[in-house]
C-alpha cells in the first residue's frame, strides 16, 4: 500500500469501507508502515475502485472494493469492522477464529445484554462474542486491550466523556450524582448514509440537540464510570449538532468533593495522562476547542473553577472521526500487534 509497508506487516480488512469511518482508517492507515490492506468490503459499491469512492484516496495502490461473501479470510490477520449497528454482530460470528477484530460499531461495547436489547431495539444475536469482546478505550484498557482477540472500539461521545471523568471517579474527587454532560459533535458523527437530519440546510447556521435523554451513548458512559466508581452512576446526558464537519466538544459539569479543587481535578488529570501521547491536559486557562484537534488522535482536557462555589468544569476535545473513532481503532490495533500506539497516528492537528 505504501513504501513504508514491512515484511512483517499485518494483513488487513476493512468491512464497510465506503462509510467516513473506513475511509479514515485508510487515510491513517497509508502513512503505517506496519500494515497492508489486503480487502475492502463494500456491498452497494462492490466492483468500484476506492478511487471512484473517495477520490481524495485515489493515490493509494488498494484493492477494489468487494461485497463480504467474496473475502478471503484466510489471507488475513485483522479486520476492521465498520458496518452499521445492529448487522456486526451476524458477520463477526461467521468469521474465523484467527482473525483479529476491531468492531467500530456499538455492537460490542455494552456488556449486558438486557442493556443492549433496550437501547437497540433488538436481542443481542452473539452473545458468546458479547462476553468476549474487551472495551477498547485504549488509555484506561489497555492490557485487556493487548490480550483481546475482539475489541469493540468506543463510541465518540463515550471517548470524550470517560477520559476525563474515569480518572476524576477512582479519585473520588467528585460527587457521581451529579454529572452534566454537555456535548457538541459536526456532521460526519452521523454517518456518510443520506439521511434528512443531516441534510446542509437542516444543519448549516445553527444548532441543534437530539437524542434528548434518549442518546444511546448515554448507557455506554455510565457503564464506564459505574465501574470506576464500583456502583451504578447515571449522568445527565444532551448532544448537539453543529454546522461542522468533524470534532466533539464535551462540557462535563461536576461538584467537587472532600474539599478538592478545579486545581486538584487538573493535578489528579494530569498524573493519570503522564506519558500519554494522546491524552494532554492543558494548563490553567487553557481551553480546549475542536479546531485544536482535527484530524489528529488526540484528547485535549481542560479544568475550571465554577462560580458557583464547590463545583467545576471540565473541557474535553477529540476528532470523532479519529481519537473517536478511526484514530483509537488503529491505536487499538497497534496494542494488539505489539507496537509503538503512536505508530501511524503521528499526524499533527490541522490548524486553523
Amino acid at each position: 500500500m505504501n513504501t513504508k509497508t514491512t515484511a512483517n506487516a499485518l494483513r488487513i480488512g476493512v468491512l464497510g469501507a465506503s462509510g467516513y469511518t473506513g475511509a479514515e482508517l485508510l487515510r491513517l492507515l497509508a502513512l503505517h508502515p506496519g500494515s497492508e490492506i489486503r480487502m475492502l468490503s463494500a456491498e452497494r459499491r462492490a466492483g468500484q475502485s476506492l478511487a471512484a469512492v473517495f477520490p481524495h484516496l485515489a493515490g493509494l495502490k488498494l484493492p477494489d472494493l468487494i461485497k463480504l461473501d467474496d473475502a478471503d479470510y484466510g489471507a488475513l490477520d485483522l479486520v476492521f469492522c465498520c458496518l452499521p449497528h445492529g448487522t456486526t454482530q451476524e458477520v463477526i460470528a461467521r468469521l474465523p477464529r484467527h482473525l483479529k477484530i476491531i468492531d467500530l460499531s456499538a455492537d460490542f461495547r455494552l456488556s449486558d445484554p438486557a442493556s443492549y436489547a433496550t437501547w437497540y431495539g433488538h436481542e443481542h444475536r452473539a452473545l458468546e462474542l458479547q462476553r468476549e469482546a474487551v472495551y477498547g478505550l485504549t488509555e484506561l484498557k489497555r492490557e485487556a486491550v493487548i490480550k483481546a482477540r475482539l475489541v469493540a472500539n468506543p463510541g465518540c461521545y463515550p471517548t470524550s466523556a470517560q477520559l476525563p471523568l474515569v480518572p476524576l471517579i477512582e479519585a473520588n474527587a467528585i460527587e457521581t450524582d451529579r454529572i452534566i454532560i454537555d456535548a457538541k459533535s459536526g456532521v460526519s458523527g452521523a454517518g456518510r448514509e443520506a439521511k434528512e437530519g443531516s441534510l446542509f440546510a437542516e444543519v448549516s447556521e445553527g444548532i441543534h440537540a437530539y437524542g434528548i435523554a434518549s442518546h444511546r451513548h448515554a448507557p455506554e458512559i455510565e457503564q464506564g464510570l459505574s465501574e470506576a466508581s464500583g456502583r451504578p452512576i447515571l449522568v445527565n446526558f444532551t448532544p448537539h449538532l453543529m454546522p461542522m464537519n468533524r470534532g466533539i466538544l464535551s462540557s462535563i459539569y461536576v461538584r467537587l468533593k472532600g474539599g478538592a479543587s478545579a486545581d486538584d481535578l487538573r493535578a489528579t488529570l494530569a498524573k493519570r495522562y503522564e506519558g500519554e501521547p494522546f491524552v494532554r491536559v492543558l494548563h490553567r486557562g487553557a481551553a480546549p476547542a475542536t479546531r485544536h484537534v482535527r484530524g489528529s488522535n488526540l484528547c485535549l482536557i481542560g479544568v475550571f473553577a465554577d462560580r458557583l462555589p464547590g463545583h467545576a468544569i471540565v473541557l474535553s476535545a477529540i476528532d470523532n472521526l479519529v481519537k473517536g473513532a478511526s484514530g483509537q481503532a488503529i491505536q487499538n490495533m497497534n496494542a494488539m500487534a505489539g507496537r509503538p500506539e503512536t505508530t501511524g497516528l503521528e499526524q499533527i492537528a490541522l490548524f486553523p
